[in-house]
């Protein structure tokens, strides 16, 4: 049998439908969202239909709701006889990773990101944090820029070879456009979420959510995950909890999870959930490794038929 990977994505990759084609693979799946809208007190389900797309990419719901799809995609997946060797997401993606490898269960980790997305939109006023993508520059080159500012503004992604995502206040992120261009960045692009994460503008949060864990059973991890803090594999779930309490104001280490799952001797790494952003870093990473990523049941359906061929 193949060995896989599978990678799922995080905040930014939400859009209305996103997960509605699935739900024609099996009637069960509404399941998984009948039983989130009762452990949430409200109806994401029909902000997900319906949107407006504005409301669904607050942190609050845009959390659960990529989460919620992931993990429908995933279940349906192990259904189909795939189980993979190894998992890792793209930082709310990384509680997806835990909720497929047993160590929360789908209601508790609903819960769990709502509350971290009200605690991070919380921590800092609205529209005064931003992250933006920067293109062409190294980790350096953009640390000596920021390090000029009178703003707070730090690296928070490092996504692949030449994008790297900076987060900090709305102030310091537009003052460093025009620096980091004139340093040689391509292009800086503003991100899609609300507030400005995995910097240190989140410790605030970070106090609040570890209270918040510490009334949250964690399991043993059945499948070893990368974590985003230390790019290293965790299985035990004291160690779990505590990385994802500074994971909220720590850079994510993608491209080093990337190049640690591609030693795994592999034959794909797989995204699974909304959007294709995860096999594009790792295409940029080696463009040479084979990745599927699981958009609509046609590319379940082509993942399956090469998962359970013969070798290629």
């Amino acid at each position: 049998m193949k060995k896989v990977a599978f990678i799922f994505p995080g905040q930014g990759s939400q859009k209305v439908g996103m997960h509605e084609a699935f739900l024609t693979l099996d009637s069960s799946l509404h399941q998984i969202f009948d039983d989130a809208d009762q452990a949430l007190g409200f109806s994401l389900s029909e902000l997900m239909v319906n949107g407006p797309e504005e409301t669904l990419t607050e942190t609050k719901y845009a959390q659960p709701a990529l989460l919620l799809t992931s993990v429908m995609i995933d279940q349906e997946l192990k259904k189909r006889g795939v189980t993979p060797s190894v998992v890792a997401g793209h930082s709310l993606g990384e509680y997806s990773a835990l909720v497929s490898s047993g160590v929360l269960s789908v209601e508790e980790a609903t819960k769990l990101v709502h509350k971290r997305g009200q605690l991070m939109e919380e921590a800092y006023p609205k529209g005064q944090g931003k992250m933006a993508a920067v293109l062409g520059l190294s980790r350096q080159e953009i640390e000596d820029v920021l390090t000029t500012l009178d703003e707070t503004v730090e690296v928070a992604n490092l996504n692949c070879p030449g994008q790297i995502v900076i987060s900090g206040t709305t102030i310091g992120i537009e003052k460093s456009v025009d620096l980091l261009k004139e340093k040689g960045a391509k292009r800086v692009l503003p991100l899609n979420v609300s507030g400005p994460f995995h910097s240190s503008l989140m410790k605030t949060a970070a106090l609040d959510f570890s209270r918040l864990l510490d009334d949250i059973e964690f399991s043993d991890a059945q499948i070893p995950v990368y974590a985003n803090v230390t790019a290293n594999k965790v299985e035990k779930n004291d160690q779990i909890k505590q990385l994802l309490v500074e994971q909220l104001y720590s850079p994510v280490l993608f491209e080093e999870i990337v190049r640690k799952l591609l030693a795994e001797d592999l034959d794909a790494i797989v995204e699974v959930g909304s959007g294709k952003v995860l096999t594009g870093l790792v295409k940029k990473i080696d463009r040479r490794f084979k990745t599927f990523s699981i958009q609509d049941p046609e590319s379940l359906e082509a993942f399956i038929e090469w998962y359970k061929g013969g070798d290629d």
